[in-house]
């Protein structure tokens, strides 16, 4: 398969600058940029993918989104794809453990490469990594940070029931 051409936009979100790239077919990054040498330049040009990501995500930072409607692709090993596309199973507004993520995988032992998988997901928000927490439900690994997860949390729970906190 040939190499496609990547492109990328950014979004000034509240949870900070999210760098969104992907091709003319489908979403591979959404990443948190806190530093500039974090920002990529692709090919000139934002096919509309990418801002029909962009609009996707501020209905979603406006809690006017509860899923994402965006063709993704991740390049990944069969259990890393397993894991990712379990993750998407989530409902908006509910969390999961480890544990419980490493059960629906088939395999309570697997909790580890569940973890560390769930960790290096690219397409933060839309693929919802943020939503597996600790068994103890606490907030527990997250590439974006902490603040960021439970900022992620905290707002998906007051828009779909009305609670302000959870931590």
């Amino acid at each position: 398969m040939a190499k496609q051409t990547m492109y990328y936009t950014y979004y000034q979100s509240p949870v900070g600058l999210l760098k969104i790239g992907g091709t003319e077919q489908y979403i591979s990054e959404v990443s948190f940029v806190d530093n500039e040498d974090q920002i990529t330049h692709g090919d000139p040009g934002i096919p509309d993918i990418l801002h029909q990501c962009t609009e996707e995500l501020i209905e979603f930072f406006h809690g006017a989104r509860r899923s994402f409607s965006l063709p993704v692709h991740q390049e990944g090993t069969d259990f890393q794809l397993r894991v990712w596309n379990q993750l998407l199973t989530i409902p908006y507004g509910k969390t999961l453990s480890y544990l419980q993520l490493a059960v629906a995988l088939g395999d309570a032992k697997c909790i580890r490469a569940a973890g560390t998988t769930n960790g290096k997901n690219k397409i933060a928000i839309i693929v919802p990594c943020h939503r597996v927490i600790g068994q103890n439900r606490s907030l527990v690994g997250y590439a974006g940070g902490l603040w960021r997860k439970k900022w992620l949390l905290e707002h998906e729970l007051k828009v779909a029931h009305g609670v302000q906190t959870l931590f």
